[in-house]
């Protein structure tokens, strides 16, 4: 009835990864041209926290032209030129990404990727030689911490074996916490950016529930939580009258790892493999033996919208499952055992209980472009077994699973926790004196008009906006600039500093296989 489905929403990228590969250097002129000066501020020791956006992490790992790359660091060069000493990253040992586990690279932290040939987001050639037990000694300037939430940075074990290994290999000591070592360094002025990993985890896992464990969970941090524990720690942070900045967040369901794979990706030329011959006589076929069925059958039940027959011309959306619905699978079992019989009727109950087809509100995360069309297993299909023909297609004969996509309703969820965050990190900038940069109004313009610096419009396009990387979270070295740019804004008018900031033309869109 299908044909083989491919589909990748990279297919119609044209893209040059080009920009200068000389080291940037810092323009000794202020915005207006007089001498650089701090203000009020005193970056001569500059500490920077947060998590992986603060550590430099880029197309889905962690390496040493990424940390050189981060906001943090462009700071640090831009706050030398008022004064500011010696900035030192963390490096990790190469430029491949990730960390080895007993010499063999690690699943979980794995390497970096570049685009190759025919525009594939690929995994570099290597081996990390970055050993996920070696311990690194020295000062460090740099506490980003991939993966770290807002209780992470004052966690007292997150440093240690069974903490987080970003932290572990270059902590103080195993009870040492993120602020405390950085508060270690006696800092003149910090930077403060945490919080997307409050609900980016639950997020990119579609919304599915993990646990609240300390280190390893992934739901939503409840937002008194994070009240708590964020301004515990800036009050720690701005002890003795030190200056700062701090950010507030964006709604993640605006990063492109959810806004790339269309939610409707299902026209006649990609369900006919090409051909709209056979894709024409492919929907005429479906509407026959499955969604004509399920429409009557849940238009008896009273829930008509959930699903409607799949059209012709326009672009069909995807089916897929949404936890929220009232299931209706004994119904369905009941309709369908007369046609079907007993056995059958039970899998389609079961299958489609709580289907429906996605809409604009629904994000269907970046790796799920894979799994559209794919067959099922017993693993991934939500029911155990493997589904037999034909309702072995995902997201078209059978429902894209709660992992593969973010509903309105978990968006929902989402958007109040990230509000109630911006509510407190907004309070404690008040409260403390510090500038507060807007990243949520920031990524709002990316995402409509975009914003135009050094003759570039920075937009939120996956890869061709020239902000984000290929994991579709992470910025761009040219998104990182563009970020260090707007901490600066902030910075010159709250302490009365005049830093012209970075030309992002100096800054790369992606980086390539070697480096």
């Amino acid at each position: 009835m299908i044909k083989n489905f491919k589909w990748l929403a990279l297919a119609s990228l044209a893209f040059v990864a080009c920009n200068n590969d000389d080291a940037v250097v810092a323009d000794a002129n202020s915005t207006d041209g007089s001498p650089v000066t701090a203000g009020t501020a005193n970056f001569s020791t500059y500490v920077a926290l947060g998590d992986s956006f603060a550590a430099g992490f880029s197309d889905s790992a962690l390496f040493i032209e990424g940390q050189k790359s981060g906001y943090p660091s462009i700071l640090s060069q831009q706050f030398a030129l008022a004064g500011g000493g010696v900035f030192v990253n963390p490096l990790m040992k190469d430029n491949i990404g990730g960390f080895i586990v007993g010499g063999v690279q690690s699943t979980r932290f794995g390497k970096r990727l570049y685009l190759a040939p025919g525009n594939k987001p690929t995994a570099v050639d290597g081996t990390s030689t970055t050993d996920i037990s070696a311990k690194i000694t020295g000062s460090f300037n740099n506490y980003g911490i991939p993966g770290a939430k807002a209780i992470h940075l004052d966690f007292v074990g997150y440093g240690s074996a069974l903490g987080n290994p970003y932290f572990t290999r270059m902590a103080s000591s195993a009870g040492a916490t993120v602020v405390s070592d950085a508060l270690a360094r006696n800092p003149t002025f910090f930077s403060l950016w945490i919080g997307g990993n409050d609900v980016l985890g639950y997020a990119t896992n579609g919304g599915v529930p993990t646990s609240q464990d300390a280190v390893n969970g992934d739901d939503i941090t409840p937002p008194a939580t994070f009240d708590f524990v964020y301004k515990s720690m800036v009050t720690k942070l701005v002890a003795g009258g030190r200056k700062g900045v701090i950010a507030n967040l964006p709604y993640v369901n605006t990063l492109p790892y959810f806004t790339t794979v269309p939610y409707n990706p299902l026209t006649v030329s990609v369900l006919g493999g090409g051909s709209d011959a056979v894709g024409l006589a492919t929907i005429t076929a479906l509407n026959t033996q499955l969604y004509g069925p399920l429409v009557s059958a849940l238009t008896a039940f009273g829930a008509p919208t959930r699903i409607k027959l799949l059209s012709l011309t326009a672009a069909n959306p995807l089916l897929i499952k949404d936890e929220s619905l009232t299931n209706l699978s004994a119904q369905l079992t009941a309709a369908f055992t007369p046609s079907l019989g007993a056995a059958t009727a039970a899998a389609y109950g079961a299958i489609f209980g709580q289907a429906r087809q996605a809409t604009a509100a629904d994000f269907v995360t970046l790796p799920s472009q894979s799994a559209i069309g794919a067959a099922p297993t017993a693993l991934d299909s939500g029911i155990g077994v493997v589904p037999s023909s034909p309702l072995n297609k995902f997201g078209i004969t059978y429902p894209m699973q709660d992992k593969h996509v973010l509903t309105a309703t978990e968006v929902l969820e989402v958007k109040v926790a990230t509000d109630a965050y911006n509510v407190t990190i907004a309070a404690a900038a008040a409260a403390n004196g510090l500038a507060l940069v807007d990243t949520k109004s920031i990524m709002d313009l990316l995402n409509t008009t975009g914003i135009v610096a050094d003759g570039f419009t920075m937009k939120s396009t996956y890869v061709t906006g020239n902000s984000f990387s290929l994991d579709g979270v992470h910025p761009s070295p040219r998104g990182y600039a563009l970020i260090a740019n707007k901490f600066l804004e902030v910075i010159n008018s709250k302490f009365g500093s005049n830093i012209k900031g970075v030309n992002l033309g100096d800054y790369r869109i992606l980086y390539p296989k070697s480096l």
